[in-house]
């Protein structure tokens, strides 16, 4: 087996320390960032001298830049980059602030974008690297009462699908993770929650928060098989660039396509009214 040198941001619980032990338990080598600085020596006990923890706020550029570089001199070259840090938003459109949304944006698409950025030109020059970027199925389908989450998890899908095409004669290999619902602590403290207010959405939303709150800690999904998952990719000689764990969302996630292709099948027609008709096609792969 070939080793690896891993980060994973958002290591301290939840899927990336399911991620970061089942790396450890392959015997790869792992820097997995935490928010809080009581958590570095819970890490690192995990496997000492191959489990590294290091503080960082993914919503800051420059931090991330810096625990990168160090990185890089001190543990090794980064092989594979598990961008996971982030958390849950859950509230209605209309009920949540735009400074909700900015904050939202700012862990889960910008930290991403960030943690990338950081790692790339390093896989690039050795022409080496597999990119994770940890989505969800939020990000391919949506549910009332999630709007800047969802949006937030498709602003990742649509950034790291677009560099998987750049890169792929680079040497870099770009994969986006899109979990169901795992048993982690996503949907208890972990999740940020708009206060109510308006009661016109009483009879959509209330059910959905309720059933949410109540399904917390009895979920689908095994955050250790995620692991097992991710490592299969790893190894994959054509690994997906959208790989979808967990049966929720592969339902969820083939139903809300399937929703798309039916709009665009019953509106073809309006659709292709709107060429001029000696416009010239542009190639797009």
């Amino acid at each position: 087996m070939t080793t690896r040198t891993f980060l994973i941001t958002g290591a301290g619980s939840g899927l990336g320390r399911a991620f970061a032990q089942g790396a450890l338990a392959a015997g790869h080598t792992v820097v997995g960032t935490v928010r809080k600085s009581e958590d570095l020596e819970k890490f690192e006990a995990l496997a000492p001298g191959r489990a590294h923890a290091r503080q960082l706020d993914v919503t800051d550029d420059e931090a991330v830049f810096a625990v990168v570089g160090e990185v890089e001199r001190s543990v090794g070259p980064i092989d594979v980059l598990i961008a996971n840090a982030g958390y849950g938003h859950e509230g209605v459109f209309e009920e949540s602030s735009m400074a909700q949304l900015r904050a939202q944006f700012d862990a889960n698409v910008f930290g991403v974008a960030a943690t990338v950025h950081a790692v790339l030109p390093g896989m690039r020059k050795r022409r080496s690297g597999h990119i994770f970027g940890v989505s969800s199925m939020g990000g391919l389908m949506t549910v009332p009462g999630l709007a800047y989450y969802c949006g937030s998890k498709y602003a990742v899908e649509g950034m790291l699908e677009t560099l998987s095409k750049e890169v792929a004669d680079l040497g870099v290999r770009v994969t986006i993770i899109a979990p169901g619902s795992f048993r982690t602590d996503w949907a208890g403290r972990s999740m940020v929650r708009s206060a109510r207010s308006i009661s016109d959405y009483d009879g959509l939303f209330e059910p959905i928060r309720a059933a949410r709150q109540a399904a917390s800690g009895n979920q689908l999904g095994d955050p250790a098989k995620a692991a097992e998952a991710v490592l299969t990719v790893l190894d994959a000689e054509k690994p997906p660039v959208h790989l979808v764990l967990g049966s929720d969302a592969v339902r969820l996630v083939a139903n809300g396509r399937a929703a798309v292709a039916a709009d665009l099948e019953e509106w073809e027609k309006l659709s292709r009214s709107t060429d001029f008709p000696d416009g010239h096609q542009i190639a797009a792969n």
